[in-house]
């Protein structure tokens, strides 16, 4: 049984919801947003909010069961609150910065990495070293970090790379004579 399954997407105030058979559409004060369910779960809206149900007890049905009611939860923050996720640049010279739709970003190589700003997303850099990715679609705005990380990874012995602000850096020790 899904204990995260069981509990109904609560609906925060000022968002608007639409549930056509299996599709849901979500807006809010930031946005729209909508997607389908899988055929494998059951979907109804009560007062409490939406009620995602198994169809059957096969294995493909409950682990959607969660999954299901997860996005439709992302939905309904993303439309409301947004998402934020913050990554730091450590190294020297490194460093970021805006310029119109594309992030530019000095990370050691011998030329700049201009990296385009997708539709949907914005980006800010508080700092050179900070840079804060934030949007409605939770799933875009985790692939966008993951992109920029994906650039230059933080190394174990010197700590130098992109990082996500709360990830931790296991650092190893450098040769000894």
């Amino acid at each position: 049984m899904s204990r995260i399954g069981k509990k109904p997407v609560s609906i925060p105030s000022g968002v608007n919801v639409t549930l056509n058979g299996s599709d849901l559409s979500v807006k809010g004060p930031k946005g729209h947003l909508a997607m389908t369910f899988v055929d494998d779960v059951i979907v109804s809206q009560e007062d409490a909010g939406i009620l995602v149900k198994p169809r059957n007890n096969g294995k493909r049905a409950r682990s959607m069961w969660g999954l299901q009611r997860t996005l439709a939860n992302n939905l309904m923050k993303g439309v409301s609150e947004g998402f934020t996720v913050k990554l730091a640049i450590t190294g020297v010279g490194y460093r970021a910065a805006v310029q119109g739709k594309t992030l530019t970003l000095q990370l050691g190589y011998s030329h700049d990495v201009a990296y385009p700003i997708p539709e949907g997303i914005e980006i800010k850099t508080p700092t050179p070293t900070e840079v804060e990715i934030s949007g409605i679609d939770k799933q875009k705005v985790g692939q966008v970090a993951a992109e920029i990380r994906e650039w230059r990874k933080p190394e174990p012995y010197k700590g130098k790379g992109v990082r996500y602000a709360d990830e931790y850096i296991f650092r190893k020790e450098g040769k000894k004579k």
